[in-house]
């Protein structure tokens, strides 16, 4: 197996290239490494085995089509992206490049020197906006879609919004248009939260590590309080690594059933939680208060998402196994050995 994996440093990438090592792969990773964590994932990347690293941009669009056109990768996961909402906001034209333009180099190259490559994409449930056309109901701690008790399908409409949701929008339309036209090996994966080792969240990316972050910070006496951004009864579906690292290999080994489709991908209602559902988890796993204090709900965020996975599971076969409650334990561990 030859795989090629963009943003391979970061969090999803790094996870995908050890599992590529564990089974004997070869392994191409490209990233510029900008963001956090990303030279730390390399150095224990290299650690596992021999891997093939590549310092490009997506936005370089001869680097990567010579680089495809030389490798001839039997698989591509394309996870290079801006990947913060928030930032987008600041700067929409640099969000367009990398995520519009980044993908469009990466299926350029691929359409004209290896076609019969498998490509799957990293797309965001962003890209069905802010939902608010949905009825919702309340409870003390979380927002409930009553009409979807299994969770969002695909077949809810498109409705970009913010900057990321459209560029990265436009990407997973370009993925799903070059299998209609042209005929490629394309999968676009809408991802709802993922969280596991080898991430290094941020305050606007990666909002489970952020938490467990700040809940370890208290366990070890820090009591200013943080943030949270709205209500906190914002509700998301927890994939953990562990899960995504098996759907991305079991696309790879089902690429006929799974080529040109698209897929909500999240933990599912079983594995939902809002932001204060989570604070209390978190107090009883480590037996202790947290303090934080509620601003300003951010901009084209959702009230709910969580996706029914159903569709996936009819064509690969594929559900979570990682529970909340577990994943959550792996999680702070991973923080804690971690922190500096």
């Amino acid at each position: 197996m030859n795989v090629l994996i963009t943003g391979g440093c970061g969090f999803v990438g790094s996870n995908l290239a050890a599992e590529a090592l564990r089974r004997g792969a070869q392994v191409t990773v490209l990233d510029n490494l900008s963001r956090v964590g990303s030279r730390q994932n390399l150095a224990w990347l290299h650690g596992l085995g021999s891997i093939d690293f590549r310092e490009l941009d997506v936005r370089d669009a001869e680097s990567v089509r010579q680089l495809i056109d030389s490798l001839q990768p039997d698989t591509i996961f394309h996870l290079a992206g801006q990947v913060a909402m928030t930032t987008s906001i600041q700067n929409p034209r640099r969000d367009f490049e990398i995520n519009t333009m980044g993908t469009i180099n990466v299926l350029e190259a691929v359409r004209l020197h290896a076609p019969d490559t498998l490509m799957v994409y990293s797309s965001t449930n962003k890209v069905y906006g802010d939902l608010e056309y949905l009825t919702y109901q309340e409870t003390d701690s979380r927002w409930n879609l009553p009409d979807y008790a299994a969770g969002l399908p695909e077949t809810i409409k498109l409705d970009f919004s913010s900057p990321y949701g459209c560029s990265k929008g436009a990407a997973d339309q370009y993925m799903l248009d070059y299998h209609r036209v042209y005929g490629l090996n394309t999968v676009v994966l809408r991802h709802s939260s993922m969280y596991g080792g080898r991430q290094y969240a941020t305050y606007d990316q990666g909002w489970v590590g952020w938490f467990c972050a700040k809940a370890i910070e208290a366990a070890g006496g820090h009591r200013d309080p943080f943030t949270i951004s709205g209500d906190g009864k914002q509700v998301r579906d927890l994939l953990h690594a562990d899960d995504l690292v098996a759907l991305y290999y079991a696309i790879s080994e089902q690429r006929s059933a799974a080529a040109g489709q698209v897929f909500n991908i999240g933990g599912g209602m079983s594995n939902s939680l809002s932001l204060l559902e989570l604070m209390s988890k978190l107090q009883s796993q480590l037996g202790i208060q947290l303090h934080w204090q509620h601003i300003a709900a951010r901009q084209s965020d959702q009230r709910v998402f969580v996706a029914d996975i159903g569709k996936v599971h009819g064509y690969l076969n594929w559900r979570p196994r990682v529970t909340v409650d577990s994943g959550l334990e792996r999680m702070l561990t991973w923080v804690s050995n971690n922190a500096a």
